[in-house]
């Protein structure tokens, strides 16, 4: 019997070459340096700029950091899984777990009771690379895993390699 959160053996070598991908490098890359990033402002000028705001805005600017760092965190922690995977320390289906999923809800906006507009640039301008980050990843994910796992059809281009193998011999 095989084990539903078994990956087939296309989707196995789908999650491999993606982590062996020059894509991969480059989100892990931008990822790890957008977290970077993101903790150095909020520990230092964030810090400091968030403490001249009115207090509704003190109060937008904390509910922002922690949904934007709560969105780092998920797309780090999703980005290392990949990175396991293409080292060897984890096997693809092992990454297919529901664990290392995205989180499915979507994150709350911002409340626009709260005094947004009056939020500092900088932070703005860090949740939106991180929104969009976030939705490439989640597409990545959606695609290698999720989608994939209703829909277990061969894909196009492995299924025309397995057909050459066969009529080659090799």
């Amino acid at each position: 019997m095989i084990e539903a959160n078994a990956p087939s053996d296309w989707r196995a070598e789908v999650i491999q070459d993606f982590a062996r991908s020059e894509l991969f490098e480059r989100t892990f890359q931008e990822g790890m340096e957008l977290v970077e990033e993101t903790a150095g402002y909020l520990d230092g000028a964030g810090r400091q700029t968030s403490k001249s705001l009115s207090r509704n805005a003190a109060l937008a600017y904390a509910a922002e950091s922690m949904r934007l760092t709560t969105r780092l965190m998920q797309v780090a922690s999703w980005l290392l899984v990949q990175r396991a995977v293409r080292e060897g320390d984890m096997a693809p289906a092992a990454a297919c777990e529901e664990r290392y999923r995205l989180n499915s809800e979507e994150a709350r906006a911002a409340d626009p009771d709260h005094a947004t507009d009056e939020l500092p640039l900088e932070l703005l301008e860090l949740v939106d690379r991180a929104e969009r980050l976030y939705d490439r990843v989640r597409h990545l994910d959606r695609r290698m895993y999720v989608e994939g796992a209703v829909d277990e059809a061969p894909h196009p281009v492995l299924s025309q390699i397995d057909r050459l193998r066969q009529a080659f011999g090799t």
